[in-house]
């Protein structure tokens, strides 16, 4: 069996066993009270139970045991101790995000227990080892600022990921869609012969592409399930550790696509709308004298629909920004030689016009129904 097949096979474990779970899940958060509650700053207006992050912990470790059983993933597994840190970080991640659901912890717990699920990353040999800056040349990164680094980079993922989980399948649909990608990415490296057939990062990404698909179902709008913060910080550690091995240890030198000259852009750009809707958050709540933790309702989704996007509709879009970002990154890397960028400017021009223009014919639509019915009551 090929690579791709059993990594689709692990994926599709994930998936499986994580809608299964997802029923019981939410059985459970509603028999201990473990549920969003409406407020004026979110979107949902009736009180949804949180239990995703749940399901997918559930789904990631059945699928993980599944990788374990198929003979390529297994040599991945068995290869290092990176899996082994990457399960114990994630549960870290997966118990912080539970008590942050129930008590909202203060922002300094909540960034201690990130720390921690980053200082296991690093000691289990999870992390990047080198990196190229623009201006700075390939840089090996030494262990006196590897632990720093690491850490900086799990929290900036996470936080971006939690950041954006707002709407009904959004966070989900957002990280599968660049876990996938990634997932894609790695292998083709590995087919290339430019990362070694036993770096987990492909692995990694396959289980969170996984259990983000078997989510959604639950997930999508009107939700029955939520992730919460315990599936958000969750899914952020997730692809901080698969970016981290894929993008920190891609060789230097190579002209096969324009990444490969600064491999820790792919994060920057499958994970462009979570990123930028973070880094935002940041300026403009500092700029206000807020704490970075402090909710508000100006994020991203929150813009989108106010120019009047439904609830699914500012979900769809958000999902094809993504799949749009992710294509500059997997285009050229499987046709090389063919103009990248004519496809993808096509793609950028439909996704812009149905992201601005739909609420003007919307907008249209509703006036000239309006207008009609006052000029049937007058007659």
């Amino acid at each position: 069996m090929n690579s791709l097949g059993t990594y689709g096979i692990v994926a599709l474990v994930g998936a499986l066993v994580t809608l299964m779970s997802n029923p019981w899940a939410r059985k459970i958060a509603l028999a201990v009270n473990y549920s969003a509650q409406p407020d004026e700053r979110k979107v949902h207006q009736i009180v949804t139970p949180y239990g995703g992050g749940g399901a997918m912990f559930v789904g990631f470790c059945v699928a993980l045991v599944a990788a374990f059983v198929l003979p390529t993933t297994r040599a991945v597994i068995e290869s290092s101790h990176e899996m082994l840190g990457v399960l114990l970080a994630t549960g870290v991640m997966f118990v912080v995000g539970v008590v942050d659901d129930f008590r909202e912890m203060s922002a300094p717990a909540k960034v201690a227990g990130q720390v921690l699920a980053a200082t296991i990353l690093y000691f289990s040999g999870c992390t990047m080892y080198q990196l190229k800056l623009p201006f700075a040349g390939f840089i090996v990164l030494g262990p006196s600022i590897l632990p720093v680094i690491t850490a900086i980079w799990v929290f900036a993922l996470s936080n971006a990921v939690n950041l954006i989980d707002g709407l009904d399948g959004l966070a989900g649909g957002i990280v599968a869609i660049a876990s996938g990608t990634l997932c894609l990415y790695g292998l083709r490296l590995e087919e290339l012969g430019l990362l070694p057939s036993t770096n987990v990062g492909p692995l990694i990404a396959a289980l969170t592409f996984g259990i983000c698909v078997g989510f959604l179902r639950d997930n999508f709008h009107p939700a029955k399930l939520f992730m919460g913060d315990a599936g958000a910080l969750m899914l952020g550690l997730l692809m901080s550790a698969s970016t981290m091995v894929i993008g920190g240890r891609t060789p230097p030198a190579s002209g096969v696509t324009f990444f490969f000259f600064a491999p820790l852009l792919i994060p920057v750009f499958i994970l462009g709308v979570p990123l930028t809707d973070a880094v935002w958050a940041f300026v403009r709540r500092t700029m206000s004298g807020q704490g970075f933790h402090t909710p508000d309702k100006n994020h991203i989704h929150h813009r989108l629909m106010r120019l009047g996007h439904g609830h699914r509709r500012t979900v769809i879009i958000l999902w094809l920004w993504t799949a749009l970002l992710c294509g500059f990154v997997l285009f050229p890397l499987f046709y090389p030689r063919t103009n990248v960028f004519l496809p993808l400017a096509v793609a950028v021009l439909l996704i812009a016009l149905f992201t601005w223009s739909s609420p003007i014919l919307t907008r249209r639509r509703r006036l000239e129904h309006q207008r009609y019915e006052r000029d049937e009551a007058h007659h």
